[in-house]
C-alpha cells in the first residue's frame, strides 16, 4: 500500500520523500513541461565515453546541462541551436521509456553544492536509488509514484543516486512513460 499524499518520508540526513506533493498540481506541471519540451526538444545525450544515455533530456531556465566528450556542465546555450534555454527556473527534464534508466551519479557541477537537489515525478512509477556520499555503499531502493517529490541537501547533498530500469504500465495522463523534472541551483 502506497503513502497517503502528503505524508514524508526521510530516506536520510538530509533527504525527504514528499509522497504525492505535487499532486494536485500535475495539469499545470505537465503543461509547463510541455511548453518546455515544444522549444527545447528531448534528446539523447552521448556520455563522454560515447554512448547513447537511454534517458531523454532537455532542460530550461537560464543555464542548461549538457554533454560533451569532455564531460557534463551547465552553459547559458543550447550547444545544437546556440538558442537559450526556455524562460523558467532552472530544470533538468528526463524522459523515461520502458527499459530506460540513469546509472548512479552525484549531481557536483554546480558552483554552490549549499542548495538543495528537488526532484519531481510524473508518470509510470520508478524504482530510485539512493546511496551515500560514497560509491562503494550500497544505495536503498524507493518507488516513486506520480506527484513524489525528492529533496536532498546538506549531508545527502552528494549522495549517488540512480533510477532502475523503468518497468512497463500505461500512466492515465502520461502513457507509457515518466518525466522527471529536477531543480538545482546552477548559477
Amino acid at each position: 500500500m502506497s503513502p497517503t499524499a502528503g505524508a514524508l518520508t526521510q530516506i536520510a540526513p538530509g533527504a525527504v520523500l514528499l509522497h504525492g506533493f505535487a499532486r494536485e498540481a500535475d495539469a499545470d506541471l505537465l503543461q509547463a513541461t510541455r511548453s518546455v519540451m515544444t522549444q527545447a526538444p528531448l534528446r539523447h545525450w552521448q556520455t563522454p565515453g560515447g554512448y547513447s544515455m537511454s534517458v531523454a533530456m532537455s532542460n530550461c531556465g537560464a543555464l542548461g546541462w549538457v554533454s560533451d566528450p569532455k564531460g557534463y556542465s551547465y552553459a547559458a546555450l543550447d550547444p545544437v541551436s546556440n538558442l537559450p534555454w526556455p524562460a523558467m527556473p532552472a530544470c533538468l527534464i528526463n524522459e523515461y521509456v520502458p527499459g530506460a534508466k540513469l546509472s548512479l551519479h552525484q549531481d557536483k557541477d554546480e558552483k554552490d553544492l549549499r542548495a538543495p537537489i528537488v526532484s519531481l515525478s510524473m508518470g509510470l512509477p520508478a524504482v530510485f536509488l539512493f546511496g551515500t556520499p560514497s560509491r562503494k555503499d550500497r544505495a536503498q531502493r524507493y518507488r516513486l509514484v506520480h506527484g513524489d517529490v525528492v529533496v536532498w541537501g546538506g549531508p545527502s547533498r552528494l549522495a549517488y543516486h540512480g533510477v532502475a530500469a523503468l518497468a512497463d504500465g500505461e500512466h492515465a495522463l502520461l502513457g507509457r512513460r515518466r518525466l522527471n523534472l529536477t531543480f538545482r541551483c546552477v548559477g
